[in-house]
């Protein structure tokens, strides 16, 4: 067994398809196959079942994929070890965030540490907090930022906005004049979300069941600024943090508050009992030092 071939099966099992595994990792199909085929000839079980059409891992394949993982974590934290003793303050962090966070945080905190490590490469991953969650743990990423909370067993965290959602809609809305409204008093008008991977989707369904009613929603988008357009053209109404509606609110629209507050609570994360680089504590210490967005 080589570290090849645990690599090889994490990106098939990672992509469930040989052709698109064997695109990441730069090889060609046959190669991929041949590998892949070895390794269970080596193990002497079947890890993948080729009769459907979509590549499905058997029971075998699943403790064997968690496995492989774990091995390879320690081999990247090994590297990443003796590189931080040999290179202090090069090297490079690679951080997951959704758009969102993005666009109203990143620009400033980047800019303030690549100011302090120049010779520090940052790669960003830009998806919804449940994929950056799950890329945390799978060392995709050596840290994410995502909304609050999440499993404390499997993430350390350290929170970083605590914030309110407000409610959006257009300056000809029935309820614009108001300061504060119960949240449903909208419950017949058209809802806009962020699409599904993004955590907020999931938490304003929730909120508004809570609130008694469901959602009818009209438009999910990846792209909070497309919804706020939506907004600001009377399609619908939206949930969006503070600051995004402080960004827009000299267009067409109308923040409102929440009777029942709708906190946002957003938090670095790290991977529990996952070696830290130096980059990444030095970036931790760094957003700590931040003043607190509130």
């Amino acid at each position: 067994m080589d570290i090849r071939q645990l690599l090889y099966f994490i990106e098939v099992a990672r992509h469930r398809s040989f052709t698109k595994a064997s695109r990441a990792l730069h090889v060609t199909q046959p190669t991929l196959s041949k590998m892949v085929k070895s390794f269970e000839e080596e193990l002497e079980v079947t890890l993948i079942d080729r009769s459907a059409r979509q590549i499905v891992l058997t029971d075998a394949g699943e403790i064997v994929l968690q496995h492989a993982q774990n091995v390879v974590n320690s081999l990247e934290d090994l590297s990443a070890s003796l590189y931080d003793v040999m290179n202090l303050k090069k090297g490079k962090i690679k951080i997951g965030l959704p758009p969102v966070i993005s666009t109203l945080f990143f620009p400033t905190i980047i800019a303030e540490f690549q100011k302090e490590y120049p010779e520090v490469t940052v790669i960003l991953a830009e998806d919804g907090a449940k994929k950056v969650e799950q890329k945390v743990l799978d060392g995709e990423v050596d840290l994410g930022f995502v909304l609050l909370p999440v499993n404390e067993d499997k993430f350390d965290v350290i929170p970083f906005v605590e914030q309110e959602i407000k409610l959006l809609v257009h300056e000809a809305h029935l309820l614009a004049h108001r300061e504060v409204i119960d949240l449903i008093e909208v419950k017949d008008d058209p809802f806009l979300l962020l699409s599904k991977e993004f955590t907020l989707n999931s938490r304003t369904i929730e909120v508004c069941i809570s609130e008694g009613f469901t959602p009818k929603i009209a438009y999910e988008s990846s792209q909070w600024d497309f919804i706020v357009g939506m907004v600001e053209k009377n399609l619908g109404v939206t949930l969006m943090p503070k600051l995004i509606c402080d960004k827009v609110k000299s267009g067409p629209v109308k923040m409102i508050s929440l009777t029942r507050p709708f906190p946002w609570h957003l938090g670095m994360i790290l991977a529990k009992n996952r070696y830290v680089p130096f980059t990444s504590k030095e970036f931790i210490s760094l957003v700590k030092s931040l003043p607190k967005v509130e």
